[in-house]
């Protein structure tokens, strides 16, 4: 049985919906972040590589050639035909409302591409940014807004150095949704002071709000970041594979089953992953959720609508 079977997982929503697979490719469109260049703080998070930072686009290849590059990698290994633009690197938002219209028509000018996706910061979408979205949806095109809110704990978003708090994700969320943009939340389970009951609070207070999709991440030290130094200090532990399958799963459960998961693991490369090691380990992580879940005898929305217990 497959995860899918058991998960409302974005591939197979994008299969029912296009008729065909539809496949992410990533684009690096050389996006600065508010939390770096000072406007609301120096060094970014705390989780957050530095040395991947690229601010100067013009070192990068434009969308079209990254697209090409993408589709050449993705063809040999699936035969995809379709594709989303994902703006995934850093605040993808965050600049001149021309300079965004230019990019994100770029990728849909592709004949293969139908839509794009834009991952950002929860304070970074103007109305300005929520309206070109629109239009470009209105055009045709499929359209979500990630935003990265990570936990709902103003604490643990203050100790991670992460430049905003729930409010501002609050305030974005309903802005988009009001106008009746899909949002994809992203949700981090082991930050640091957080166990399985923050992120299940956190997840219930998304929930309240109202989201399209999620994403969880677990969290993982990579090289160069201050939580790099907290972990070498003995100032944090990560979760084991076992603990986050558990809360993974925790979380599917209580998710109603008409949202849409476009992942529930992420993975930090090797070159640049400290801990923990299985964090590289892809579907290790899935097939362990897949697995959980069979073993409860439960899926997507067994236990949705339940509260936190007081």
């Amino acid at each position: 049985m497959p995860l899918s079977d058991l998960v409302n997982t974005f591939g197979q929503d994008l299969l029912r919906r296009h008729g065909m697979r539809v496949h992410k490719l990533a684009i690096h469109a050389g996006f600065s972040c508010p939390n770096r260049d000072g406007s609301k703080g120096r060094g970014g998070c705390s989780f957050c590589n530095n040395v991947s930072f690229s601010p100067n686009a013009e070192a990068l290849p434009d969308v079209a050639e990254q697209i090409a590059a993408g589709r050449r990698v993705v063809r040999r290994r699936t035969r995809a035909e379709v594709y989303m633009a994902y703006f995934q690197a850093y605040t993808n938002t965050y600049g001149d409302l021309a300079r965004l219209g230019a990019l994100y028509r770029a990728a849909l000018a592709e004949p293969d591409v139908v839509g794009i996706s834009v991952g950002t910061r929860p304070d970074c979408v103007p109305d300005a940014v929520l309206d070109l979205l629109c239009e470009l949806r209105d055009a045709g095109h499929e359209v979500w807004l990630e935003l990265g809110l990570q936990s709902a704990f103003d604490a643990t978003l203050a100790r991670v150095n992460r430049g905003h708090g729930f409010d501002a994700y609050r305030r974005a969320v309903l802005a988009a949704r009001g106008r009746g943009l899909a949002v994809c939340t992203h949700l981090i389970v082991g930050l640091p002071g957080e166990g399985p009951r923050e992120a299940a609070a956190s997840l219930e207070r998304v929930l309240a709000l109202g989201t399209d999709g999620l994403k969880l991440h677990p969290l993982h030290v990579v090289r160069h970041t201050l939580l790099a130094k907290e972990w070498r200090a003995g100032g944090y532990q990560p979760l084991t594979m076992e603990q986050y399958i558990a809360t993974a799963c925790d979380l599917i459960e209580r998710t109603p089953a008409d949202i849409t998961y476009h992942r529930v693991t992420g993975t930090a490369t090797r070159d640049i992953l400290l801990a923990p090691d299985w964090c590289a380990k892809k579907w290790a992580v899935l097939n362990g959720i897949e697995a959980e879940l069979r073993r409860r005898g439960s899926a997507q929305g067994t236990r949705a609508g339940e509260r936190i217990a007081a």
